[in-house]
């Protein structure tokens, strides 16, 4: 691990004197050097999604076209299950054909937006939240973990014990 990451990862270093973190050190830490993607918590293509996205395929569903076992992504407006790019490309090709944007990866449960070209959070985005959650339910067996969003507040001197009055 970098000297700098290993400097905000450290749980020992609540004894250091953190405002010398950097900027660089906090984009290395949230993920900007690591290929972290940031969701988008808004979408203006889930007007096509299914009226029921609590009835879907399984996970382990093949690819509709070409029988592929893995790396299958699930259209959220008609629910067929097609192979990803990095495959035969399949869900591609619907996107182009069908013009259907949102699909649900049983890889890794990401929700994609093909018209947005981002990834779309599914746990914040009402509309996706109970499909997300059912293919979890499907693949693991058991609901999701609720997620707790922290946030590090940079200028804020209680990160390292301290006030502000010191």
């Amino acid at each position: 691990m970098a000297d700098k990451e290993k400097m905000v990862y450290d749980s020992s270093s609540s004894s250091r004197d953190q405002s010398n973190v950097g900027e660089e050190d906090l984009m290395a830490f949230y993920g900007s050097e690591s290929g972290w993607v940031e969701a988008r918590t808004h979408c203006d293509h889930l007007d096509t999604l299914s009226a029921d996205l609590t009835h879907i395929p399984t996970p382990d569903t093949p690819c509709n076209r070409c029988q592929h076992p893995t790396e299958n992504w699930m259209c959220l407006s008609c629910k067929d299950v097609l192979c990803s790019r990095f495959i035969n490309k399949h869900m591609l090709e619907h996107y182009q054909q069908q013009n259907h944007s949102v699909a649900l990866s049983y890889s890794d449960l990401s929700v994609w937006c093909f018209s947005c070209n981002s990834y779309l959070d599914a746990q914040v985005i009402l509309p996706l939240r109970s499909v997300h959650e059912t293919a979890y339910i499907l693949k693991f067996g058991e609901a999701p973990p609720f997620r707790t969003i922290e946030c590090l507040e940079v200028g804020d001197n209680k990160v390292n014990g301290s006030t502000s009055g010191n």
